[in-house]
C-alpha cells in the first residue's frame, strides 16, 4: 500500500543543493530590514527586500507599534467577526479607502489570506475567473478555492484576454484578476487596455496592487493612479501590507456594498485571528509617512533608474521591467545558483528564481532597490555584480570536440 509520507523521504533536492553549497533559501537574518543586514555575523547589502520605501526600520513605525501594544496588548485572541475587532482596525480601513480613493476598505491578517478570501467570496461554481499567466500564487489559489472555472491568458496580452473572454458562456459570471506590478518580472499590467476589454465583455476586474502601492502614481496610490483610472474602471483594488507598508497583512478596497459582502462571506477572514494591533498601527503610520514624504518615492525611482541603467550597460537582460524590481534574466538553473553563491560570498543578498517557479529558460536573479540605499551601496554592489556576472553568466562554454 502507498505510504502518504513516502514523498517526504524521497525529497532530496534541498540536501543536494546544500551539499553543493548553493542552497539560497531560508537565510536567517540577525538584524532589521535595512540597506545592509547581518547573516551569520556577516554584513550584506540587501538587494532582496520588498521594503521599497525603507519604512521597516523607521523609528516612527516602531513607536506606533509599541504604543499599540501598550494599549491593546500583543494580540486580539480571536477573529474580527467575533472578539478580535478594534477601533484601530476600522480606522485603518477608512484610511486605506481614503488613500486609494474608494468607498470602503477591508483588512486581513496576510496578503495571501486576502486573495484567498476575496476571490472565493466573489466567485463560485458556474462562474469563470480569468487570470494573467504570471499572476501571484495567492490569486491562483483563491481561484481554485472558489470552485469557479479558471481560464488563463498570455502575460500582459490584452488581445489574448479578449479572445479568452469571448469564449466564456454568457450565463457565467466573469471575474478578471491581474497584478498591477508583477513581482518577478517587474513589468506593469497594461491596465487601460484590460479595462476596455473587461467592459466590452461585462467582466468584473480586480487589480492586485501589492508591488504598486506606495510606488506607482503621483501620490503613490498605485496602478490606477499611474494610468489615470478611477473607481468606475476597476471594481476592486487589493494588496499586501508587507511591502511599502512595511508590516504584514492584506487589504481590499472598493464600493461599500462589495466590501460589505466580502466582509461577511470571506472564510479566510471570518475563521482567522485578526491582524495584531501593533501591525495595524504601523500600517496606519506608513500611510501617513507615504503621504507626507513624497521624497521617499522620488529617491526610490532615482535609485531604480540608476541601477537599471548600469545593469543594461553590463549587457544584462532585464526583460520589460519599468519598476524598482529588476530581473536579471539568466536562463539556466546552475548559472543562476552559481551567481547567487558568488554574490552571497561577496556580501550581496539577492533572490535567485529558478524552475519550476519560472520556465527553465526564464530563470533570473531578482534584484530590488529601495529608497534607503545610498549611491555608495549601489556602486559597491554593481562593481561586485559586474565582476561575477562576466565570469559566470557571460562566460562561453567551450564547444565539444
Amino acid at each position: 500500500m502507498k505510504d502518504l509520507f513516502e514523498k517526504c523521504e524521497n525529497f532530496n533536492i534541498v540536501h543536494e543543493l546544500k551539499e553543493k553549497g548553493i542552497y539560497p533559501y531560508f537565510k536567517a537574518l540577525e538584524s532589521e530590514q535595512a540597506p545592509e543586514v547581518y547573516i551569520g555575523g556577516k554584513k550584506f547589502i540587501m538587494f532582496g527586500s520588498n521594503n521599497y520605501l525603507g519604512l521597516a526600520n523607521d523609528p516612527r513605525m516602531k513607536a506606533a507599534a509599541a504604543q499599540a501594544i501598550e494599549k491593546y496588548g500583543t494580540g486580539v485572541a480571536g477573529s474580527r467577526f467575533l472578539n478580535g475587532n478594534t477601533v484601530l482596525h476600522e480606522e485603518l480601513e477608512r484610511k486605506l479607502a481614503d488613500f486609494k480613493q474608494r468607498e470602503a476598505g477591508l483588512i486581513y491578517a496576510t496578503g495571501y489570506q486576502m486573495n484567498l478570501g476575496v476571490v472565493s467570496a466573489l466567485a463560485g461554481k458556474g462562474d469563470t475567473v480569468i487570470v494573467d499567466k504570471l499572476d501571484h500564487a495567492s490569486i491562483l489559489d483563491g481561484c481554485k478555492l472558489s470552485g469557479a472555472d479558471i481560464k488563463r491568458f498570455k502575460h500582459n496580452d490584452p488581445a489574448d484576454l479578449d479572445k479568452v473572454l469571448s469564449k466564456v458562456p454568457q450565463e457565467s459570471g466573469k471575474l478578471v484578476i491581474v497584478d498591477g506590478v508583477f513581482s518577478m518580472e517587474g513589468d506593469i499590467s497594461p491596465l487601460p487596455e484590460i479595462v476596455k476589454i473587461c467592459k466590452k465583455h461585462k467582466a468584473r476586474l480586480i487589480v492586485d496592487d501589492a508591488h504598486a502601492t506606495g510606488v506607482l502614481g503621483q501620490n503613490g496610490r498605485g496602478t490606477c493612479e499611474h494610468f489615470g483610472l478611477n473607481h468606475k474602471d476597476v471594481d476592486l483594488i487589493v494588496g499586501t501590507c508587507s511591502k511599502t507598508f512595511a508590516s504584514v497583512g492584506g487589504f481590499a478596497v472598493g464600493d461599500e456594498k462589495i466590501i460589505h459582502y466580502v466582509k461577511h462571506m470571506s472564510r479566510s477572514m471570518i475563521f482567522s485571528a485578526a491582524l495584531s494591533p501593533s501591525c495595524v498601527a504601523s500600517i496606519s503610520k506608513a500611510i501617513d509617512i507615504i503621504k507626507e514624504e513624497p521624497q521617499r518615492r522620488e529617491k526610490l525611482w532615482e535609485n531604480s533608474r540608476y541601477l537599471l541603467e548600469r545593469f543594461k550597460k553590463m549587457g544584462c537582460n532585464t526583460g520589460h521591467t519599468n519598476t524598482p524590481i529588476i530581473p536579471i534574466l539568466i536562463g539556466d538553473n546552475e548559472k543562476t545558483f552559481m551567481l547567487w553563491r558568488a554574490l552571497f560570498d561577496a556580501g550581496i543578498f539577492t533572490n535567485p528564481v529558478v524552475s519550476p517557479a519560472v520556465p527553465p529558460k526564464r530563470t533570473l536573479m531578482r534584484v530590488v532597490v529601495t529608497a534607503s540605499h545610498t549611491k555608495e551601496h549601489l556602486d559597491r554592489a554593481l562593481d561586485i555584480f559586474e565582476n561575477f556576472y562576466k565570469k559566470i553568466v557571460k562566460k562561453k562554454t567551450p564547444h565539444a570536440v
